[in-house]
């Protein structure tokens, strides 16, 4: 029988294509998350049945072994920007993260990949990437030979970053950044799913840090992403007191509705987060110890920001048409 994969978080972002990835290796792919029947894309990735969306909460031990059940391997991708509720950072990132490796351990998986962070620091002043932190201690110590990556901030079709900043654009003449100088080193998500993939398959453990080839400002990935979609706007650096402010007033805002309305604009632990750099560490191990040539963001993000620009689809033939009736 093929050998069997748990994937947490595997209908998320980087999930679903470590999910696509393994079906092609020929295993069978269960995709634990907590809405599987809004996870039923996962499943033309292989053959009948192969891949299989899952009921599961990470913060419960029973249901956490029964979707790990038979697994001979396990990837935590589950991850949140949730510093309240029920699903805060110390749950999900800490908490949810051991009982996954100590069940893994216990039931005797042979291999695990946890997805973690740049900027993973116990000491570090955001929750985030504290609680990133020790959620790596937690599954070291309940299973060392796990293979961690930390990616920076990561692209792809369905990311949250280019994406979100191309719609921003269509907001007004003004797109101000919070954190314009901080540096970046976008990965591309398929890049990290083959990552993932080797430390399934236990060629890689230890400690990985995911970059692609491209480091710049979070202003010079805008003004890249502006030229892509076509679109001219003001690009000026919010301070860092401003955006403290305006975060604090979302955040109580959140707060004051019971939760009912979600901060999903800027926290206060965002703001934290955007003082510091966000690259491959000097000696880290990365992409290319994993034998990975990482993509340039100017290879992809072309083929899935095309509908942000002013006519789409059609931008292109439109600026055609009007060269023509000036070449007439």
């Amino acid at each position: 029988m093929s050998k069997l994969v748990t994937i947490y978080g595997g209908s998320g972002f980087v999930g679903r294509y470590i999910a696509r990835r393994m079906a092609k290796q020929g295993w069978r792919v269960r995709v634990a998350c907590r809405r599987p029947n809004e996870a039923l894309f996962v499943k033309p990735y292989g053959a009948v049945g192969q891949v299989e969306p899952v009921f599961c909460n990470i913060r419960d031990d029973a249901s956490v072994r029964l979707a790990m059940s038979g697994a001979d391997a396990v990837v935590n991708c589950v991850g949140t920007f949730d510093k309240g509720g029920r699903n805060n950072f110390e749950a999900v990132q800490v908490e949810g993260a051991g009982r996954i490796a100590r069940i893994a351990a216990e039931t005797g998986v042979a291999t695990m990949v946890h997805i973690s962070a740049i900027g993973a620091d116990a000491g570090a002043e955001a929750d985030y990437s504290r609680t990133k932190a020790e959620g790596e201690a937690a599954i070291l110590a309940a299973f060392p030979t796990a293979l961690i990556l930390r990616p920076s901030v990561i692209f792809g079709p369905e990311d949250g970053f280019f994406n979100r900043f191309a719609g921003m654009s269509r907001m007004g003449p003004v797109l101000p950044l919070v954190g314009a100088e901080t540096r970046f080193q976008p990965v591309y998500v398929d890049d990290v799913a083959q990552a993932a993939v080797l430390g399934i398959l236990g060629k890689a453990n230890g400690i990985y840090e995911l970059g692609g080839p491209d480091i710049g400002t979070l202003r010079h990935f805008v003004e890249e992403m502006l030229a892509v979609i076509n679109r001219r706007r003001l690009v000026p650096n919010m301070p860092f007191w401003m955006a403290r402010i305006m975060a604090t007033l979302l955040d109580f805002g959140s707060m004051i509705t019971g939760g009912l309305i979600t901060n999903k604009i800027l926290t206060r632990d965002q703001v934290k987060s955007l003082k510091v750099d966000n690259i491959v560490g000097a000696g880290a191990k990365g992409l290319a110890d994993l034998g990975i040539a990482p993509t340039p963001v100017s290879a992809v993000v072309p083929d899935y920001l095309w509908r942000f620009r002013p006519s789409g689809q059609y931008d292109a033939i439109k600026a055609s048409a009007r060269n023509l009736r000036h070449g007439g």
